[in-house]
């Protein structure tokens, strides 16, 4: 049964128990704090089943909101799906699909691997992605391996690469339609919008809109994928996006992790504390973008939890209450 369709009939199935969890208030508390913080959208799944939906400040089951930098966790599977069907190695060098990086002696060491681990050497910061070929012509700030560095241009590099080998094997150019029909198609979910550039490319940096229930879905398909394998993705890149990097070990491919060491993108993120107080126990590996939009693998628990907000500006801007990932956690964890 498609996963998708499970969800669906687990929410049914959800609602039928609904005064029951109103009774006993299991999750109260871990909804009041995500309401309070410009809170649209809060589900709990534990192996797939629906524990808990919450749809507070006009938010609903069918709206579907930009996730931000949140978009930057699809490229991981991506990245499996093309590895698993030869399109591109994790481990080749860039430079075999960017002839253009072969005279580099830098450029021409990075893989697929340190591009999407952030640590192929390309400067942190720009809020605004550049287009894919300006991407693939940006400047090192450092030599491949030996640095951390959270930013827009590696995403879009991997656009690139990925465009010219799906166009060389005869298919579609287009990263999202890709996804689409390698992976969120088997989950039954559509984004609800994927904004381009102005080259016409999707961005994969940030842009894309989901439903909870759809990003839900890929929360569970990526968690399962780990733990049971997913038929079309490579099981070691899969290994990968739950492995940090010497630069970083709190940033796996394309997932951020709950681990000793982990290095944030910035000040005001709310990722203090997340490897402190028994959290790293919990195995947590998760997407994270600008206002707090958060989807959570609590993998020691096989629980995936999608917590969505409006106000990205004003998040940004620093203005409204502020959000800690481990103090919304640790009420989560209280109720499972």
């Amino acid at each position: 049964m498609r996963l998708r369709r499970r969800l669906l009939l687990a929410a049914a199935a959800a609602s039928l128990a609904a005064p029951a969890l109103a009774e006993a208030g299991r999750f109260a508390a871990a909804a009041r704090y995500s309401a309070e913080r410009r809170g649209v959208s809060l589900l709990v799944l534990r192996e797939g089943r629906v524990l808990f939906e919450d749809y507070p400040n006009e938010g609903g089951p069918d709206r579907a909101f930009e996730l931000a930098s949140g978009t930057k966790s699809f490229c991981g599977p991506l990245l499996a799906a093309a590895a698993a069907e030869g399109l591109i190695g994790p481990a080749e060098p860039c430079a075999a699909v960017l002839p253009e990086w072969r005279g580099d002696p830098a450029k021409s060491r990075i893989t697929p691997l340190l591009l999407l681990t952030l640590t192929g050497g390309f400067p942190p910061g720009r809020l605004r992605p550049p287009g894919y070929a300006e991407a693939v012509a940006a400047s090192l700030s450092s030599a491949p391996g030996e640095r951390f560095a959270y930013g827009p241009v590696p995403f879009q590099i991997f656009g690139e690469m990925l465009r010219r080998r799906l166009a060389a094997r005869g298919l579609p150019p287009d990263p999202v339609a890709y996804l689409q029909s390698r992976l969120l198609d088997r989950l039954s979910v559509r984004p609800g919008a994927w904004r381009r550039g102005r080259d016409g490319n999707p961005l994969l940096p940030q842009g894309a809109a989901f439903t909870a229930c759809g990003w839900g879905a890929f929360g569970e398909a990526v968690r399962r994928a780990e733990t049971e394998g997913l038929r079309g993705l490579d099981p070691a890149v899969v290994a990968a996006l739950f492995r940090g990097t010497r630069a970083n070990p709190g940033y796996g491919l394309t997932w951020w992790l709950a681990e000793p060491g982990l290095v944030a993108p910035g000040r005001g993120q709310g990722l203090e504390g997340l490897s402190a107080g028994g959290l790293a126990a919990e195995r947590i590996a998760f997407a994270a973008g600008a206002g707090y939009q958060r989807l959570y693998l609590l993998r020691r628990r096989g629980v995936v939890v999608v917590r969505q907000a409006s106000g990205i500006a004003a998040a940004l801007a620093g203005r409204g209450p502020a959000w800690n990932d481990a103090a919304f956690l640790r009420l989560l964890a209280e109720a499972l």
